[in-house]
């Protein structure tokens, strides 16, 4: 029956080699992974859109001249003060771009994990690769040691020898 030194020494080779053939996959599958979908990159884009500060600026200046226009009103007043109709579509704005940074955010946390469980496994790979060179390290000196001793027994028994 093998010792448990052997059993764990065994996994730890089982897990390396399925970890190497996992990361060789992942290069020859590209580190993105899958490409995206019409709809994802859609999402992304939106997402981008009306994330970036160009827009809100842009929206904030189209906002302060509605308001501004409506309450001047040197023409007339198509949206009153309590601005129903800019509520309105600012409403509808919500509606539409809220799925849009959902998606694109759900999009990015899967990419996230994906990520995530790679980092894992490369930093499970390199504390058993680190295990295993202190096994090797630890080998070499105990037979250093062992060179060491017999090179001091054969010296002690040449004096014995000449002694004698």
């Amino acid at each position: 029956m093998p010792d448990i030194n052997t059993r764990i020494h065994d996994a730890e080779d089982r897990l390396l080699d399925e970890l190497r053939r996992q990361r060789r996959l992942q290069r020859e599958a590209g580190e993105g992974g899958q490409e995206a979908s019409v709809g994802q990159k859609v999402a992304d884009t939106v997402a981008a859109i009306i994330g970036s500060w160009p827009f809100i600026i842009i929206q904030s200046c189209l906002l302060a001249a509605w308001v501004t226009l409506n309450v001047i009103a040197w023409i007339r007043h198509w949206d009153p003060y309590p601005f129903i109709l800019l509520n309105l579509a600012l409403s509808f704005q919500a509606a539409y771009a809220g799925p849009f940074i959902l998606m694109s955010q759900n999009r990015q946390q899967d990419i996230d994990r994906r990520k995530a469980e790679t980092d894992y496994q490369v930093n499970v790979k390199a504390e058993l690769e680190i295990e295993l060179l202190h096994q090797k390290l630890d080998a070499l000196k105990e037979q250093e040691l062992a060179d060491l001793a017999r090179a001091v027994r054969n010296l002690s028994e040449q004096l014995e020898a000449r002694r004698g």
